[in-house]
């Protein structure tokens, strides 16, 4: 091999590795265990939610058993803090995971493509006759290290995206919930 192809080789190799590098940190990903939550704390493993980041944002795959089929809200919360605490004097599931996560301070539940809301608003959560949630969601105003040191809540029941006519789209009570730390 004479000088010229060595350095075409070399030169081939490194923009090779270049690409790869640049692939692996465009292609984050990160499990989160999701447990049943209760005023007593957190409780059983009822599975996964995958978190990866996308080219139009954060692509969110759940793997998870055990929920009431129907639609639920599903948010980023504040805290990376599952479990129990008094909330209104009375002790409330997941109650430590604070509120949705709202860096701009807009005080509006809105949805998840709505930029005037919260940023932890995330699409509704889609549980089959099963009691299973598969389905991927993407959330498209997140980055993937937004998803840091928070708690990913999912709620009793569905998401109208509004405050109206109850606050945070109506979820209810936190049925589910997963601490997110990205290493």
């Amino acid at each position: 091999m004479n000088q010229r192809s060595r350095g075409i080789t070399a030169l081939a190799a490194s923009t090779a590795l270049v690409m790869l590098s640049q692939a692996v940190h465009a292609d984050e990903t990160k499990e989160v265990g999701i447990h049943s939550v209760s005023a007593g704390g957190a409780q059983e493993l009822i599975g996964t939610v995958t978190i990866k980041e996308h080219q139009y944002g954060v692509l969110l795959i759940p793997d998870i058993e055990n929920l009431e089929p129907g639609l639920h809200g599903f948010h980023l919360h504040k805290n990376p803090d599952c479990s129990s605490a008094k909330k209104e004097g009375k002790q409330t599931a997941a109650a430590s995971a604070g509120g949705h996560f709202d860096p701009e301070g807009t005080g509006k539940h809105q949805g998840p493509y709505n930029t005037e809301g919260h940023l932890g608003d995330l699409p509704a959560l889609f549980v089959n006759q099963q009691g299973e949630a598969n389905q991927p969601e993407l959330a498209p105003r997140l980055k993937f290290d937004d998803f840091d040191d928070r708690a990913l809540v999912i709620h009793q029941q569905g998401d109208n995206y509004a405050d109206d006519p109850k606050p945070l789209g109506g979820g209810g009570s936190r049925v589910a919930c997963g601490i997110v730390r990205i290493e």
